[in-house]
């Protein structure tokens, strides 16, 4: 595996970045770290309350969120629930409207933000019955599918399902499907020492007071963790290449689409399923913001080449980690040469294959159908597309602005490829044929 070292010009780059943060937004201590595939690369620490290490944990908050859908999507590709399902199949006590676990994951409910009571982060967490007695027909004050709207009550719903279909707390679950799998030791719903303290700065005065860190009960799937920057440049990798036996890559990559946006008129943040999608100029970052009483963090995470970034302050308001983890990883790919791997044969294609590689046309429309490393791929426009065989002479396209449509292979009477029919357009060897098909 090729190691990829951040140069100390680059290093002194992004500790630049951090200390700044730290500074400018008045945080107790920072912390910024970057990765490659989880592999920390780089380490900046600033402040003194505490003076952090790699191994200071801090409460992350809502990306916990990205933990619980990973759990529910667990449960999905196991058979043991359908994403369309509504919550009250695993919930009867529900008495008002009963959401789809994907409307759910994805904001668009129509729920309300945050339970019931006094302010769950702030306040030691009730039971689930208590939880689920709160949620009426009241709290749905958006139509359903209509509009984005941030629901942590939501995320309390899904740790609910998760326990009631695993016959287990949802904490207890956590560890056993996601924590231990992966090796994150330092990541749990209470903290170990050393850990930061949570603080809420003075807007005007150089002083600060600490803030409570309860054990937030039901809504824990919401917002309770505590982890490492270290532990969530693994979980960043996980979320971008998925894992062996906690997260097929397939799936990463479903959490990743965008189903809703949150932002209409500027298109820049989106949500996914239970992930949230940045667009940074020509860039889609996908990770987790996370905030709770005395602590913020990110975790920033560019898949198509696995760096990520992730940043944590022990303060409520100021340090603004979001645009710091964003600035860092935008800096990492902007400097980041990829190494150009050297070209080598491999076995020549099936002889049904053959016949169908090369350059084909259709109304002036040029596609090329090439095959490497036992996959077929057609290329349009610089688009480069995979696809499968689905049947004799059928194939269909895994991704790409086809993808889901059909190519069918055309024969002539002889049995020879003849043309290339795509959901009806006819491509064929002739780029200017006299009867276009």
């Amino acid at each position: 595996m090729m190691r990829y070292v951040i140069s100390a010009d680059l290093s002194s780059t992004l500790d630049g970045l951090a200390a700044a943060a730290q500074h400018d937004g008045r945080a107790p201590s920072l912390v910024l770290a970057a990765g490659r595939s989880g592999d920390l690369q780089h380490l900046s620490t600033h402040g003194s309350n505490p003076s952090p290490t790699g191994a200071t944990q801090y409460r992350v908050g809502s990306i916990t969120k990205t933990f619980t859908a990973t759990l529910i999507l667990q449960l999905r590709d196991q058979g043991q629930l359908d994403l369309d399902d509504t919550v009250d199949r695993w919930l009867p006590e529900l008495s008002g409207r009963a959401p789809t676990i994907r409307r759910l994951l994805t904001h668009t409910a129509g729920l309300q933000s945050d339970p019931e009571g006094s302010w769950w982060e702030r306040s030691p967490g009730g039971s689930l019955e208590q939880l689920l007695a709160g949620i009426t027909d009241a709290k749905f004050s958006l139509p359903p599918g209509r509009f984005r709207h941030y629901s942590n009550l939501g995320f309390g719903l899904l740790g609910a399902v998760v326990e009631r279909i695993v016959g287990a707390p949802w904490r207890d679950v956590l560890a056993e499907r996601i924590l231990q799998p992966l090796g994150l030791r330092d990541t749990g719903c209470r903290p170990r020492e050393p850990y930061a303290r949570g603080y809420l700065v003075h807007p005007w005065l150089d002083v600060m007071r600490e803030e409570p860190t309860p054990d937030t009960g039901a809504m824990a799937p919401a917002g309770q963790l505590w982890s490492t920057v270290g532990d969530l440049l693994r979980w960043g990798s996980v979320l971008a290449q998925g894992h062996a036996g906690v997260l097929a890559p397939e799936t990463a990559l479903e959490m990743r689409t965008v189903t809703a946006i949150a932002d209409p008129e500027e298109w820049t943040r989106g949500t996914g399923l239970g992930v949230q999608l940045d667009r940074v100029d020509d860039r889609l970052y996908c990770g987790h913001t996370g905030s709770m009483p005395g602590f913020v963090a990110c975790l920033a995470v560019h898949p198509p080449t696995g760096w990520s970034t992730t940043a944590f302050a022990n303060c409520y308001t100021g340090a603004q980690v979001t645009t710091l983890a964003h600035a860092a990883l935008d800096v990492l790919l902007d400097a980041a040469s990829e190494p150009v791997p050297a070209w080598t044969p491999t076995e020549p294609a099936p002889d049904d294959i053959a016949p169908l590689t090369g350059r084909w046309w259709w109304m002036g429309n040029e596609i090329t159908i090439g095959y490497r490393d036992g996959r077929l791929l057609g290329t349009q426009d610089g688009e480069v597309a995979e696809l499968e065989r689905v049947g004799p002479d059928v194939w269909r396209y895994l991704n790409g602005s086809e993808r889901g449509e059909l190519l069918r292979v055309l024969r002539d009477p002889d049995g020879n490829v003849e043309a290339l029919d795509i959901h009806t357009f006819i491509f064929t060897r002739d780029v200017w044929p006299k009867e276009p098909r």
